[in-house]
């Protein structure tokens, strides 16, 4: 069949009428097969935490709180100063801040001699003077730690890599530095961020001051579980003002809570009573989703105008508490926040749609006419299945490709036989995991009414082959032919399955099976 034709115009409008996609380029007006996967732009996954984050980013937004960041590192005095008697058993579970001391290093003959030895630089005077200058600046913090080695390689002019490689043999007081505490705490609580914002703003900014930050906080735990982790998000907001009471906690939290498919909310006194909040205000907020039933989602109260004088704060202050991922494991039915978090440091199920994107070609056609060829290819030998062999079939010519006669054949030289075998029309499905050649017959109705058709065919996938193939002997001009009779490998039909589907298969027990007798060749000749 000659591409030019009115006979191959017909079919392509038979079986496309729009734009064949092929990686991410559109080719207008190519040919394509049913056969073939017409592509899809699937939008990106987002993080569900950094996905719900966002949505009550926009909530808080859209009811007038201005969005603040607030101090992550939190003095030990300021946590006494908040906490009160609590304070020490929330110091129990912050993480201090630490960090290696400066080491006061000294400079001595064997030191000199060592650095001539592993450097081959000649150390005079003068370059043992500067690198005892050197040292000193970095104790004193006039160098960064990371520029050191750059520092001495260029007093020593020597390569920084040699310098690297003989620091803890030269000056082996690095090496064996310790961390020294100081008294600075990773914020455990947004409340701690927020004293600290409030006593700067509270009398400089115009009344009431309502503004949230949606941030991390840090706990010392002493083991992570399925819902309890050393780092989290935390949604928390302040409504600072004359006349804010208990109420507007409500309302905000409504306000929220509403925009997640919440119906119904009870709030109920919290038995814990941090100090920080005013006796009998500190309240649990517990909605009603209409498929989790009742759920534990937030806490709020008003702050105590005791812990609020210590920072100078002379108005009510309501704070509103959410758990991001707590609210994110409801949201997307998840029973591990460790999973729900880091999904890559876990296993990870496929459904059979995603594993379908894991089955493809191992060659392909990069050109347009080569993929016109894969087209016809694959129409000819269907079309012409059930001939007796020995046959062979004109799937295409051209008078000009890349300035040389091509003609292709379908064909199958046996005796006895037909064109195609039994399962060169089988299609890949997948089905619950396993990756199936099936034919289009009433045994395997189940199997493709539930899997997922990858729109790969036995022949369509052996036509591609052929194309590509054509292709790379274009430029040799050298005739050639493939044939494929028993298939028994994905590899045997060019079908490969990427490694994160074959792992996710094998690691599962799942099985791929691809096998079937296909009988066909494919034969060019250039002229």
């Amino acid at each position: 069949m000659r591409f030019d034709s009115e006979e191959f115009r017909a079919l392509a409008r038979e079986d496309f009428d729009g734009a064949w996609h092929k990686g991410a380029e559109f080719i207008p007006k190519a040919p394509v097969s049913k056969s073939y996967p017409r592509g899809k732009f699937v939008r990106a996954k987002a993080h569900p935490v950094a996905e719900t984050i966002q949505r009550l980013r926009e909530v808080y937004l859209s009811m007038g709180f201005d969005e603040a960041r607030v101090p992550l590192f939190i003095d030990e005095k300021d946590v006494f100063r908040q906490f009160g008697p609590e304070a020490n058993a929330v110091l129990d579970r912050v993480f201090y801040l630490g960090g290696l001391p400066r080491p006061n290093v000294g400079i001595g003959r064997k030191q000199i001699g060592r650095i001539s030895e592993l450097t081959g630089v000649t150390v005079t005077e003068e370059t043992e003077e500067k690198l005892r200058r050197t040292l000193h600046a970095y104790k004193k913090s006039e160098i960064d730690g990371d520029d050191l080695t750059h520092e001495i390689a260029s007093v020593l002019g020597a390569d920084d890599g040699i310098v690297a490689g003989m620091m803890d043999e030269v000056f082996p007081e690095f090496k064996e530095l310790a961390p020294e505490s100081s008294r600075t705490t990773l914020r455990s609580h947004m409340t701690s961020g927020w004293f600290l914002s409030l006593g700067e703003m509270w009398d400089k900014s115009p009344l009431p001051i309502k503004q949230f930050s949606i941030d991390r906080c840090f706990r010392r735990e002493q083991e992570e579980g399925p819902t309890r982790l050393m780092t989290y998000h935390s949604a928390s907001c302040i409504i600072a003002g004359e006349n804010v009471t208990l109420e507007d906690g409500k309302a905000v939290t409504a306000g929220l809570l509403s925009a997640f498919g919440f119906t119904d909310f009870e709030f109920r006194p919290d038995e814990k009573r941090s100090k920080y909040y005013v006796p009998d205000t500190q309240t649990e907020v517990y909605a009603k989703h209409p498929v989790h039933g009742w759920v534990e989602v937030a806490t709020f109260g008003m702050y105590s105008p005791y812990a609020l004088s210590a920072y100078g704060v002379e108005v009510p202050v309501m704070n509103l508490g959410m758990g991001v991922e707590r609210l994110a494991m409801i949201e997307y039915e998840s029973d591990d926040v460790r999973v729900l978090t880091y999904p890559q440091m876990y296993p990870r199920e496929y459904s059979d749609f995603e594993l379908a994107g894991a089955v493809g070609l191992k060659e392909e056609p990069a050109t347009p006419e080569g993929i016109t060829i894969a087209y016809v290819i694959e129409k000819t030998a269907v079309s012409n299945g059930d001939a007796e062999s020995p046959c062979e079939f004109l799937a295409y010519e051209s008078d000009d490709f890349c300035g040389m006669k091509l003609k292709v054949y379908v064909e199958e030289r046996e005796e006895n036989s037909k064109l195609l075998g039994p399962a060169a029309g089988n299609e890949i499905f997948i089905s619950d995991g396993k990756v199936l050649g099936v034919p289009d017959t009433k045994s395997f109705k189940k199997v493709r009414d539930k899997g997922v058709n990858s729109y790969i065919s036995y022949i369509s996938a052996i036509s591609n082959l052929a194309a590509a193939r054509i292709e790379e002997s274009a430029l040799t001009g050298e005739s050639g032919e493939i044939q494929v009779k028993m298939a028994k490998l994905p590899s045997d039909l060019n079908i490969k399955i990427e490694p994160w589907g074959m792992r996710y298969i094998t690691d599962r027990g799942l099985k791929v099976d691809l096998r079937g007798p296909v009988f066909t060749a494919v034969r060019w000749k250039f002229e």
